[in-house]
């Protein structure tokens, strides 16, 4: 049995040494077939630098170099992308999750019943708006989008092969990869863990607002017929006031005064209208993203030992024109 471990490169040198040996550690436990890929991100630091030093000294770090910062869910998707085990470990390097959970992901699969072990948080970690934003983003999946997510969802998961070529063949290029995670089905088991408190989150707030929007409006219609369903509420509560007022001054001729009342239904109503539209405006945006067809990272080199071992039946191809740029997958290093 060959196992891969993914994981993305930002702002990581800080970690990545101590990283490396914890995971090889936990790896090794298993099985001495083992492969850590590394996907620079674009990152800022020395992180690549780093890699490549590992690279040097073990030849099963593999380093995918990526063109420029595509963002940590398309960074994962294509570290996946590149994987060539039999089984795959993705995990962040910035020892949020402890490698060691390896071992009772691996423990927790070999009972045969799931293709996919996967944790969530036992509580979440971080400040009170961490806290806040979390148990938000969740609540408003929960209520707007098509598809749930295991509340507290982490990125660390133990997974088969056929999972993530199943995974890898999803053609978005707007994506969160939890709901992709979903979507691609298998039997999938949870794991309840706790977070190290050492590291700081790099997801800011804005990052955690943004990655909410493209959330909903990727996955929910629910939203679009909140949308229809509230305007057809506002106009049918706009001709039933309308109705009354012109009843009653035809009844007692008592006619509609008042400037303040003509402003605010002006400020309500063009309010929502611009609300509307930049609702519909997110979903054009995504559509025009989708079919303009962009590989959605580009892999500027791949530092690899060993290719032709890594061409063999284990190589988890990326279908053409499936997100990741086929130019650097088979170039020789």
């Amino acid at each position: 049995m060959k196992l891969s471990v993914v994981t993305t490169l930002y702002r990581s040198a800080p970690t990545i040494g101590e990283f490396y040996r914890r995971v090889i550690a936990a790896a090794e436990q298993i099985t001495h077939d083992i492969e850590v890929l590394m996907v620079n991100d674009g990152s800022p630091d020395d992180s690549l630098d780093l890699a490549l030093a590992l690279h040097q000294a073990d030849p099963r770090v593999v380093v995918v170099d990526l063109a420029r910062n595509f963002g940590h869910h398309k960074a994962m998707m294509t570290g996946l992308g590149h994987a060539t085990g039999d089984l795959v470990f993705l995990i962040d390097s910035d020892l949020d999750e402890d490698p060691e959970l390896l071992a009772s992901f691996h423990e927790r699969f070999m009972k045969g019943d799931c293709d996919v072990v996967y944790g969530i948080q036992q509580t979440r970690r971080g400040g009170l708006v961490e806290r806040i934003s979390g148990a938000v983003f969740f609540s408003l999946v929960d209520a707007l989008s098509d598809h749930r997510i295991p509340r507290n969802l982490a990125t660390v998961r133990l997974m088969t092969r056929d999972y993530v070529r199943a995974l890898v063949r999803h053609r978005d290029r707007e994506f969160v990869i939890s709901q992709l995670w979903q979507l691609t089905g298998f039997r999938q088991v949870a794991v309840p863990f706790r977070k190290s408190l050492g590291s700081p989150t790099t997801y800011s707030l804005r990052m955690r607002t943004e990655m909410a929007v493209k959330y909903l409006t990727t996955t929910s219609t629910k939203l679009l017929y909140f949308i229809l369903y509230a305007g057809i509420a506002i106009f049918a509560l706009s001709v039933a006031t309308i109705l009354f007022y012109v009843s009653r001054y035809l009844a007692s001729g008592i006619g509609v005064d008042g400037f303040t009342s003509l402003i605010v239904s002006i400020w309500f109503f063009g309010g929502l209208t611009t609300c509307i539209l930049g609702v519909i405006g997110i979903y054009v945006a995504n559509i025009v993203s989708e079919t303009k067809r962009r590989p959605y990272t580009v892999v500027q080199r791949v530092h690899r030992r060993e290719l032709a071992a890594a061409e063999g039946s284990n190589v988890i191809r990326v279908p053409p024109g499936a997100g990741v740029s086929t130019a650097a997958l088979d170039r020789k290093r």
